[in-house]
């Protein structure tokens, strides 16, 4: 049986405990906010460094973090003492497939060659809804080597309706009639 994350491990704790409390919203605020330290490097550098004591770092994490709940605070306070406020990032990725799992929402990243416009994202959402059975929220992205279509990931499911897929596969084919 495969190893679970660290990430998803502390994330399926923060959501049990957020969920139990009603506080799903105000812990993935708290989990932003955590997850937005890592990007100040220098904050980071200080936070890491062993010769500062944790008192210190205690009172500069909660400077940072406002007004967030205690115990996501705690959460925080906890990857600093054990070195991992880099992986804070992964928490909140986790954590928010996790109320979206709760919401019965799926999350679908689909790249396209241009922008979506909002109708064809609704039809497109309407078609992957019908697949997935559960409500479906579209992150779009773009890359123009596609030419046309879409590729969509949801979860563990790609489904590739691109014209550069489809014009490989006719390549393909046309090799493999020639031989």
């Amino acid at each position: 049986m495969p190893r679970i994350s660290s990430a998803k491990r502390y994330a399926q704790a923060a959501f049990e405990l957020a969920l139990e409390r009603g506080e799903l919203e105000s812990w993935q605020k708290g989990l932003e906010k955590i997850s937005e330290l890592t990007k100040k490097e220098e904050l980071i550098s200080f936070l890491q460094n062993p010769r500062i004591p944790f008192e210190t770092k205690k009172r500069v994490l909660e400077f940072q973090l406002g007004d967030i709940l205690p115990l996501t605070l705690n959460l925080g306070l906890l990857l600093v003492h054990k070195g991992l406020l880099r992986m804070a990032p992964r928490i909140l990725q986790q954590f928010i497939l996790l109320v979206d799992a709760h919401h019965g929402i799926e999350r679908a990243r689909v790249t396209t060659a241009i922008p979506l416009e909002d109708s064809e994202k609704e039809i497109l959402s309407r078609r992957l809804e019908e697949m997935a059975k559960r409500k479906v929220l579209i992150e779009g992205q773009v890359d123009p080597t596609l030419i046309g279509g879409f590729i969509a990931r949801m979860g563990d499911k790609i489904i590739d309706a691109s014209l550069r897929h489809q014009l490989e596969a006719l390549k393909q084919h046309l090799m493999e009639a020639s031989h």
